[in-house]
């Protein structure tokens, strides 16, 4: 695809050179001409008086926009077990390919056909399941041919994965072996009425704006998307589906992975995993104020987590960060205190089965997604909360 201006046509008018926001028209011998830095954002099409501006579809744009069916989603497993974020992908997934009219897929390596019925059972209706031992245990170089083989072989139309360190750390070799976009790090996905792409939906610029990213002109179309922003699909014990077995002795890898060595921390801070989650914001004053959290959050045996504002601050390490440009969760309890509830933290936590708002401030924009709210200090109402966890628990 590409823009193209029409010499015979062309006047020289430079009307389009003022549309064009990445100055890559200029006028050369009279006429207009477009260069390198154009970004096909296609607004010189509807300036020129004459038509001389158009856009060309090639024959590769046309062949790979019409390659493919269907909806795949990567199943992460860790030591045998599914990770929740495939519960999650394969709910966004079912509403995807309802939407499209089309099936939804699943891909699983390594690990055991009770998982690939899991799969089932969660929404999918096929399981292109690969359950060779050697990729029990995750390693780049396999995971990303036996996938881009795949896909290459039964031409999805969509695949995605958890934006989690093995999405994050392979998928994007599966886009540059087959030639495609890839959009990371989405928090909402959708499909356009009119041109049925895939809309995905990312924080850029640090999370102060949220862009919305096409891939219309390669397929497949894939994305990655964070742990815990959608719910995961419906499970149904009965459902029925197709398990597809894969053999993967043609594959080969120059790496083996040895040994994987876990982090031990005495700290909770997997925030993705936890159930409950005491956070804290500027309001907490400091870090004195995060030790009152502390000991709420060692009392309830939550996660301790944190707004932007603090972390910057210096009062708590970014690894505690919720929000666009930290971690997005969805415990059962998010607990937010000090925390004035600026959109880009909202969106990393108002998925939360159960949001509590302590803060001074009644007109907090906390207040208005928070299930219960309390206004006041609290450097008053935290102790005596933790006092009462306490005593309930007999401590």
């Amino acid at each position: 695809m590409f823009i193209r201006v029409d010499k015979d046509k062309c006047t020289g008018c430079e009307s389009c050179i003022t549309s064009c926001p990445y100055d890559s028209i200029v006028i050369k011998d009279g006429k207009a001409e477009i260069n390198e830095l154009c970004q096909m954002c296609r607004a010189c099409l509807s300036v020129c008086p004459e038509g001389a501006i158009t856009e060309i579809e090639e024959e590769s744009d046309k062949k790979d926009k019409g390659q493919g069916a269907g909806v795949w989603i990567f199943a992460e497993q860790r030591d045998g077990k599914i990770a929740g974020v495939s519960f999650e992908l394969l709910g966004a997934g079912r509403r995807i390919a309802d939407e499209l009219g089309t099936e939804l897929s699943a891909v699983l390596f390594g690990s055991s056909e009770s998982n690939a019925n899991e799969l089932i059972k969660w929404g999918a209706d096929k399981v292109y399941f690969c359950p060779d031992e050697r990729l029990y245990v995750f390693n780049d170089e396999p995971y990303s041919g036996l996938l881009a083989d795949l896909i290459n072989r039964y031409r999805p139309e969509i695949v995605l994965s958890g934006a989690t360190p093995i999405g994050r750390s392979f998928i994007p070799r599966v886009a540059a072996r087959l030639k495609t976009g890839l959009t990371a790090d989405c928090t909402s996905l959708g499909i356009d009425p009119e041109t049925k792409n895939l809309l995905q939906v990312r924080p850029a610029f640090g999370g102060n704006i949220m862009a919305t990213i096409l891939c219309p002109h390669t397929r497949p179309q894939m994305a990655t998307v964070r742990p815990r922003v959608m719910k995961a699909g419906v499970y149904d014990e009965s459902r029925k589906g197709e398990i597809l077995k894969i053999d993967a002795d043609s594959f080969k890898s120059r790496t083996k992975v040895i040994e994987t060595v876990k982090e031990v921390s005495g700290v909770a801070i997997n925030l993705q995993e936890a159930n409950i989650i005491v956070s804290g914001g500027r309001g907490a004053g400091g870090q004195k104020g995060f030790e009152v959290l502390f000991e709420l959050a060692d009392a309830l045996g939550a996660s301790l987590g944190a707004s932007r504002a603090a972390v910057d601050e210096g009062w708590i390490p970014y690894r505690h960060q919720v929000g666009q440009t930290g971690k997005t969760v969805s415990p059962k309890i998010y607990i937010a205190c000090g925390i004035s509830g600026a959109v880009q933290h909202l969106v990393g936590m108002q998925s939360s089965d159960i949001i509590i708002a302590i803060n001074k401030n009644p007109e907090a924009p906390i207040f208005n997604v928070a299930t219960y709210g309390i206004v006041g200090d609290l450097f008053e109402i935290l102790p005596m909360l933790t006092r009462k966890i306490k005593e309930a628990k007999g401590l």
